[in-house]
């Protein structure tokens, strides 16, 4: 994308001369440092190197010039002067000044006499304002209100008119042709969109207001003013259709603690310094070593959901913020623009992986907490307060001014950060979190086949956002965990309860989005009727959920919930919702409730869609007339779809005339008579007023002899006798006070009418402010229930998760309740998982009519199962076996059952009997990263080392093919000192396969165990199994103890149609290789 406006722009010249300014190709970027200040929120992206830039003078710093004859003159681009302009630049202004603007944009170069003075170019009155916003907010693209289009002018309509796929059209003006492009306003979010989500940029949203008279006058007869009321970026989203309903749309402000950085820079001989020669070699010099220290920097996270108002921080460091960023999913990071410069800072390493968005913001002035109350719906409790650290809080900081100016004065309800520290989750990071297929699939990057697809049964939007915040940090408290496993528990024993939960879900709406519309100080009369639902439904449930309480309890649908015993119910059973309970509220909601449905006319409102959706097929017929005549296929192409069937299905078009007058005699009102006792009188006075007018017009009639006369009130021609038909027409006399004529027609004013009409018409204002004000109660009312709102809408959340996803999946695929504890000694604690399942791979071998092969996992100490003793279970598997044969697949579901356990899920197996697990920790899969310059085997030893240097006892590890990026030798070397770490040092519970049978003899070498166990590491395999008529094969995928030696890659090699020359020839070779006494150890 080349272009001032857009974020990632992939080239950094400037190739547009504004007719005031001049533009220098070729300074450098550090010449450029003088002008910095003016040019700051010019926004680069990650990865974009330091090259020239271009740099703009502005005409405000030369002398006034005499428009002389235009003159057209044609220069070559070598013959312009190169280099630095011999222009001196103005004194750049006082930071101080910059702190009192509400736009995160400079407003140095828009606002001041100078500006009104020097507007350039004669441009039309609506370019113009446009031209003050595009100056005003030079980083975005401008969509300006004119009328029923939103449209885009000068070097922003030829730039994005193509990318929108809209036609640029030139208008004529004294200044020159101006380049413009337009869509109508109903298509705003489908263009948006594509700017906003598919281009990255951001958007400035100008609307127009009419002027009052004063304005009118100081503007010098202006009928609108447009001005900028929300600038849209990918992390600000509020309400727009595109959000995505089912995950959350996280804007991240990132702090790097300057004073850690400082210290290590005054350290030099510990930190290691970088020469010339170092950064152009391929060595590892102590560049690069002080760069990897730099990855302990302390920092501080802050991440906001707009359209939800959740908010929390977090203090960490640069070595860990892939992994949150992994988790969390910003939509857009936000950085201190004083790091701009810094662009070899590891930081951007880390975002620049992913390809995070990022925006450098002014962070002008320092919020300490106290001064985030206004912008939150309720007081932070000092405990909490105390316990955020700086970094935080200055993250925190940066990140509401920033949300502050992109919403550009809407007011701001957001809930109370919350410290993640303080969260007690499971860590799980970004290679976990890809190795395991969680929210994606490593193949492709679709959310089908992935962890998350094949568990949620979440009926609303709410549910699976709650679904996707468990699944990527499980809970670490016992209490948590077992709460709402009780819960799945009743529901599965319950299942009519269940599906009327669900049932009244459905009927819910998305809660937490809607109350945080009218937080922001949006929201319309649709909102309050979906609210309003909601809290209905949430009687319902609770009336529900109260009542089920009392009820005796129902047999356990199918098989106990372990293979022991059913599982032991506590006394006080049927009080397991009392904690849900306890958290809703409903006095204040249901009054809220009751007072919008006696006052909003929902009837009136379906007729006002209607009427809406008339408007825009009108529009759309419009267009379609308008390419007919001049457009080709391809402006035809970009219409809306199905513009051309609903305009061929309207019968005959309505001229403007017919349009106002059924808008004046149909116009619908969204407010009930007696929402107000000033309302109710109001239609009384305006009932009279109408039957006051169908008397009039029957005396009309009477009076001129006309039968087809009717009232009419058009904005041209006012209020109106209209008369149709060559016989009635005649009738109509010279005298009469004609206004319009045709062969058919007649229009003329009579004095009753008018001033009836204007009394109706006024009467009609008076009811439309008086809803207005009724309406505003209603929000206002809305923001005062805020927190009580959005504690509910968290309930129906949890409900929905368990009741609609997890109680239904376990009922469907025949889950069992995992059973798991809280051991004081992490490093004895029992992990026994018998007869367990992949969830994913087992549903992709049901829809292919197969079985999948059940295993057993036992690590620990001693464990009973049926009556049955396991003793002395090692803490690590060591497993072998050929390709194909599933080790893989049985890694996975064993950290999946474990993730799975602690986010309160039934897991897929006969019986599961687990410690609580701190972290779980992937090393699986190969890739590289070419743009961090990690070739694969880089990659898998970073992901090596930082599990080695983060796993506890309590972590949960598996690990496959450590080490087979390099030769045999070090691979076996590494491998083996890979897993003696993860035995002696972390002494965690560890899954370890790989292909190097001799890391078995080296196991047995230094005492760490054996074939028949007796030691920390205990080794299984998988196998196969050769047909009777020695033709074939099949895996044995269920692990039994030992050593397979055999890796049977040839076999695998011929399923997979390798060339049977070649199959002959690696045959060859492995038997040469085998008499030899050099396989593969």
């Amino acid at each position: 994308m080349n272009g001032p406006t857009c974020r990632r722009l992939t080239s950094s010249l400037t190739n547009y001369a504004h007719n005031r300014h001049v533009l220098i190709i070729g300074a450098r970027r550090a010449e450029h440092s003088l002008t910095h200040q003016q040019s700051r929120n010019v926004l680069y992206p990650p990865n974009r190197a330091n090259t020239a830039v271009a740099v703009a003078v502005s005409a405000a710093t030369r002398l006034p010039q005499v428009r002389g004859k235009k003159r057209k003159s044609t220069v070559k681009l070598e013959d312009l002067p190169q280099g630095r302009i011999g222009v001196e630049l103005p004194p750049l202004p006082p930071s101080s000044s910059s702190s009192s603007s509400s736009s995160s944009v400079p407003k140095s170069r828009t606002e001041g006499k100078g500006d009104e003075d020097d507007e350039g170019p004669a441009y039309p009155t609506v370019v113009l304002q446009a031209h003050r916003n595009m100056r005003k907010f030079e980083n975005c693209v401008l969509l300006t209100r004119v009328g029923g289009f939103y449209e885009l002018y000068l070097e922003q309509a030829e730039e994005y008119g193509p990318l929108l796929n809209i036609k640029v059209a030139h208008k004529k003006t004294n200044a020159g042709p101006i380049p413009m492009a337009g869509f109508p306003f109903f298509q705003l979010d489908r263009f948006l969109k594509t700017l906003v989500l598919d281009l990255n940029c951001y958007v400035a949203i100008a609307e127009e207001f009419p002027n009052d008279p004063g304005d009118k006058v100081k503007s010098g007869g202006l009928m609108h003013d447009r001005r900028v009321t929300r600038i849209i970026t990918p992390g600000t989203l509020i309400d727009e259709n595109f959000i995505d309903p089912y995950a959350n749309n996280y804007v991240m402000a990132v702090h790097v603690n300057h004073q850690h950085q400082e210290t290590d820079a005054s350290n030099p001989a510990e930190l290691g310094t970088a020469s010339s020669s170092d950064r152009n070699d391929n060595t590892i010099g102590s560049g690069r070593l002080a760069a990897l220290r730099a990855n302990d920097t302390p920092i501080g996270l802050a991440w906001i959901d707009v359209s939800t108002g959740q908010f929390y921080t977090q203090s960490t460091t640069v070595t860990s913020l892939g992994s949150i960023l992994s988790r969390v999913g910003p939509r857009e990071v936000v950085v201190d623009e004083g790091l701009e410069s810094q662009k070899d800072h590891q930081l951007f390493s880390v975002l620049a992986e992913e390809k995070h968005l990022i925006t450098f913001a002014p962070h002008r002035e320092y919020l300490p907490l106290a001064e985030w109350s206004p912008m939150l719906e309720s007081d932070i409790p000092v405990q909490v307060a105390q316990s955020f650290t700086t970094d935080e809080v200055r993250a925190g900081s940066l990140l509401l001014q920033y949300v502050r100016d992109r919403l550009q004065g809407l007011s701001m309800k957001l809930q109370p950060p919350l410290r993640h520290d303080n969260m007690s989750v499971m860590l799980v990071d970004k290679s976990t979190m890809r190795s395991l297929e969680i929210k994606q699939t490593i193949r492709d990057g679709t959310f089908r086949g992935s962890l998350l697809h094949a568990i949620r049964r979440t009926v609303t939007k709410g549910g699976a956002r709650l679904l996707n915040a468990w699944l990527s940090a499980p809970s670490t408290s016992l209490e948590t965990i077992k709460s709402r496993l009780d819960l799945v528990e009743y529901f599965i024993r319950h299942p009519d309860l269940r599906d009327e939960i669900v049932l009244l879900l459905r009927r819910s709406h998305d809660s937490q989005r809607l109350v945080q519309k009218f937080a922001l100080g949006r929201g319309d009369p649709d909102d309050l009727i979906a609210l309003a639902n909601t809290i209905r439904a949430t009687q319902d449930i609770v009336s529900l959920l109260k009542d089920s309480e009392g009820r005796d309890h129902a047999p356990p649908e199918g098989k106990p919930s372990t293979l022991e015993e059913p599982h032991k119910r506590s006394a006080d059973e049927e009080t397991c919702f009392a904690s849900l309970l306890s958290r809703i509220k409903l006095e204040e909601p249901a009054n809220l409730a009751d007072r919008i449905r006696r006052s909003i006319d929902e009837e009136g409102l379906v007729r006002q869609h209607r009427d809406e959706d008339s408007e825009a097929t009108q529009l759309i017929t419009l267009a379609e007339a308008v390419v007919d005549a001049e457009g080709t296929q391809a402006d035809a192409s970009s219409l809306p779809k199905g513009a051309v069937s609903v305009a061929s299905k309207r019968k005959k078009s309505v001229s403007i005339r017919d349009h106002y007058a059924a808008i004046d005699d149909n116009l619908t009102f969204v407010m009930k008579p007696k929402a107000s006792s000033g309302l109710r009188a109001l239609h009384a006075k305006l009932s009279s007023l109408l039957q006051e007018k169908s008397a009039l017009a029957d005396s009309l009639r009477e009076r001129f002899g006309a039968a087809s006369l009717t009232l009419r009130w058009t904005p041209t021609l006012g209020h109106i006798c209209h008369v149709k038909g060559a016989r009635d027409t005649r009738k109509i006399t010279a005298d009469a006070s004609l206004v319009s004529s045709s062969r058919s027609t007649r229009a003329f004013h009579v004095t009753e009418w008018t001033h009836l009409g204007q009394r109706i018409h006024q009467i009609r204002f008076e009811i439309q402010a008086e809803e207005q004000r009724i309406f505003a109660d209603l929000r206002a009312l809305v923001v005062a229930n805020l927190v009580k709102l959005r504690r509910n809408a968290a309930v129906l959340d949890e409900l929905d998760v368990l009741a609609a996803s997890f109680a239904r999946l376990a009922a469907e695929q025949n889950l069992t309740r995992p059973i798991l504890s809280d051991d004081a000694t992490p490093a004895a604690a029992a992990h026994v998982v018998v007869g367990g399942r992949h969830p994913t791979v087992e549903g992709g071998l049901r829809e292919q009519g197969r079985s999948f092969t059940k295993n057993d996992c036992l690590l620990g100490s001693t464990t009973s199962i049926k009556n049955q003793n396991h003793n002395n279970h090692g803490r690590l598997q060591l497993i072998t076996g050929p390709n194909m044969a599933g080790k893989s697949t049985y890694l996975r579901q064993n950290a999946l059952i474990t993730i799975l356990a602690q986010a309160g899920c039934y897991v897929p197996a006969d019986y599961v009997s687990l410690p609580l697990a701190d972290a779980v920790f992937s090393r699986v899969g190969s890739a590289d990263n070419l743009y961090a310059d990690q070739s694969t085997f880089m990659v898998e030893m970073l992901e090596t080392a930082a599990i080695l240097h983060a796993a506890t006892p309590r972590s949960f590890v598996i690990m496959d093919e450590v080490g087979r990026g390099t030769t045999p030798g070090d691979g076996v070397a590494l491998a083996f000192a890979a897993l003696h770490h993860l035995v002696t040092v972390n002494r965690c519970r560890t899954l370890f396969a790989t292909h190097f049978h001799g890391i078995a003899d080296l196991v047995t070498e230094h005492g760490l165990g054996g074939t028949e166990g007796g030691g920390p590491v205990e080794m299984y395999c998988t196998d196969v199994e050769e047909t009777s008529e020695g033709t074939g094969f099949v895996y044995v995928h269920k692990l039994r103890k030992g050593v397979n030696r055999q890796s049977h890659a040839l076999k695998v090699a011929r399923l997979a149609n390798l060339p049977e020359v070649a199959i002959t020839m690696a045959s060859d070779i492995l038997e040469k290789a085998n008499n030899n006494g050099n396989y593969n150890h």
